[in-house]
């Protein structure tokens, strides 16, 4: 993952092995995914935001691009700073398709089930990691 970029929002991307831009995640009032380096609405992959202001535990409701309406989300994510885990689930289910463990300074264990996106859920626990470390500075 690169680096923040400090100006009107919190950027960071995650490249792969070869330093190509694999997803561009923003921070505007809600985490906005995008396509490779992009931070155009065209290539928006999925948003991501609390689902309540006030939690113990970090709850993250993801909202695909095509999901335009957030009526239901496509995917959840349960975290606990506390035990250093977290969960990603299937929509409104309790179907688990990812699972995230904290092994030490920037180090994470995670289970990704079959037919779920690598990159997808690496960016997720990024976007879990970025919120559990704001909630420890204020």
């Amino acid at each position: 993952v690169k680096e923040p970029v400090f100006g009107l929002h919190d950027k960071r991307i995650l490249l792969d092995g070869s330093g190509n831009p694999i997803v561009t995640l923003r921070e505007k009032i809600r985490w906005q995914v995008f396509r490779g380096g992009s931070t155009e609405q065209r290539d928006l992959l999925y948003t991501v935001k609390r689902a309540s202001m006030l939690q113990l535990k970090t709850k993250l409701d993801v909202f695909l691009g095509h999901n335009k309406d957030e009526k239901r989300c496509d995917f959840r994510v349960k975290g606990s700073w506390l035990e250093h885990s977290c969960v990603v689930f299937a929509g409104e289910s309790d179907a688990i398709v990812a699972q995230s463990v904290f092994l030490g300074k920037d180090n994470f264990s995670v289970t990704v089930y079959p037919n779920i996106d690598y990159a997808f859920i690496a960016s997720l626990v990024v976007i879990l990691d970025d919120i559990n470390r704001e909630n420890r500075a204020a």
